[in-house]
């Protein structure tokens, strides 16, 4: 039997997307505040970034941040560090290490932001226990893994210690589900497609690792093997 592979960078990258994705939200505790995202208070600390603002939206928060391209699925990600930015005024984002974000179709789907331990809440009590009054949610935080994590009506707050210092993250849970769902749309799409021969008029299933040995000049793909045979191709013999 044909052992099944997935030798496509593509597949490779959207695998680690997946898992960083997942690693926001996996067994997430039963919700434990009712309040929606758009009812958080207004905090200083998040220097004016909320979740579902636009790109435009955060330029217009931090000016200097610097927007790369969306992935197939979507995603794009981004981060801003004031210390290490010789344009920033370092004075304005006192004890912040890095702010970073995470974009789905153009809106904020994650909010990430690293603090040094000279920030004025140094230890994760204190840290939570101030930060829930900011916001407006209950200071009851369940731990999860390296942190605690409050789970409300479609997101979820996040804070644990990294490198002596606290960090909060603020994720969208919709947003983090339709990334999941999109990436493995896209994993069966890639497994299903076929590779073809120019010169042989074979085609060579994902998991045939006898595909490997076509020349590039000589592929073709088709979105699944039903295409490649009304294309006039056969299944390889190698594939059998």
């Amino acid at each position: 039997m044909r052992r099944k592979l997935i030798s496509n960078s593509k597949s490779l990258l959207l695998l680690a997307l997946t898992i960083c994705w997942a690693s926001a939200g996996a067994n997430s505790q039963s919700t434990s505040c009712s309040l929606k995202v758009d009812q958080l208070s207004p905090v200083p600390d998040l220097y004016g970034l909320r979740l579902h603002m636009t790109q435009e939206d955060v330029k217009q928060a931090l000016p200097l941040v610097q927007f790369g391209r969306t992935d197939a699925v979507g995603v794009m990600r981004t981060s801003f560090n004031p210390h290490f930015d010789p344009r920033v005024d370092a004075a304005a984002f006192p004890d912040v290490r890095t702010i970073s974000l995470d974009f789905l179709d153009g809106k904020l789907a994650t909010l990430w932001i690293g603090y040094e331990r000279t920030f004025k809440w140094p230890k994760l009590d204190q840290f939570i226990a101030n930060y829930s009054k900011a916001l407006g949610v209950p200071a009851d935080w369940p731990i999860r893994r390296t942190g605690r994590e409050l789970s409300c009506d479609g997101f979820s707050v996040f804070a644990s210690m990294i490198g002596g210092g606290p960090s909060i993250r603020i994720n969208d849970e919709q947003a983090q589900s339709l990334v999941t769902a999109r990436l493995q749309e896209a994993a069966e799409a890639e497994e299903k497609q076929v590779i073809g021969d120019l010169r042989t008029k074979s085609y060579y299933p994902s998991d045939c690792s006898a595909k490997d040995s076509i020349p590039r000049e000589s592929r073709t793909v088709f979105k699944d093997k039903s295409d490649a045979e009304k294309a006039g191709y056969t299944l390889s013999k190698d594939c059998q």
